[in-house]
């Protein structure tokens, strides 16, 4: 194995979903640098169809503030219906991912007001210092969402490269009008999901929460 070979894999293997993060900044400079490696990522005929918001400072404290309040007062809307129904072994692997995780903060299965401030965590970013919205543009659909998700994959791959951490929340697109509304945004970007990232909590326990993966003959059959 090569030492690309070698860094690469280990890359891929130390990301993770990270649920806690330092108040520290990533300068300028670095974000540039990361996100200018995202856009190599591939897309159906190099149509690159993402648009992507990066928010910070003092209007991240904004949405940290206004976010989980208009969540719990039931206004919300989505460009993308949440209707999948996981069944069978899919509906395995969420349970096991989503007790990892409470397992991991001390929360049991019964206590559902400690699992709702768990969730509602999503909505304060996790704490993290930047949070990445993606968009796809009018009027794309399930292949360029495909695409979008390469992006993000590269994206979350360049931010462990440069020693910070990312998670992925769908929760995030439960407020499209708002976030369009809040960053003037143009209505024919749809929201598919944000990204919160910065530099990982070593001590949160939260952070220690490594979910399982299937073996790879599970998902994958060679032919010849």
């Amino acid at each position: 194995m090569t030492d690309k070979a070698k860094a690469f894999d280990d890359i891929v293997a130390s990301r993770h979903s990270l649920r806690a993060f330092l108040p520290e900044k990533v300068n300028a400079d670095r974000l540039a640098q990361i996100f200018s490696v995202a856009q190599c990522a591939p897309s159906n005929c190099n149509t690159q169809p993402w648009v992507v918001h990066v928010v910070s400072g003092d209007k991240l404290q904004a949405l940290r503030v206004d976010m989980p309040q208009r969540f719990m007062a039931g206004e919300f809307t989505m460009d993308f219906p949440y209707d999948g129904v996981y069944e069978g072994i899919y509906k395995e692997r969420q349970y096991g991912a989503a007790q990892s995780l409470y397992d991991s903060v001390s929360i049991a299965r019964q206590d559902k007001e400690g699992r709702h401030k768990q969730f509602m965590r999503n909505f304060t970013f996790f704490d993290a210092p930047h949070v990445a919205f993606l968009f796809l543009p009018e009027p794309f659909g399930l292949r360029e969402a495909a695409d979008l998700g390469m992006y993000a994959q590269t994206l979350m791959l360049t931010l462990t490269a440069h020693g910070l951490g990312s998670c992925p929340q769908t929760a995030l697109s439960f407020q499209a009008d708002f976030v369009r509304e809040q960053l003037a945004i143009d209505a024919s970007n749809k929201l598919l999901f944000g990204l919160s990232f910065g530099y990982p909590d070593p001590d949160a326990p939260a952070n220690a929460c490594v979910t399982d993966r299937a073996g790879f003959a599970d998902a994958v059959a060679f032919h010849s």
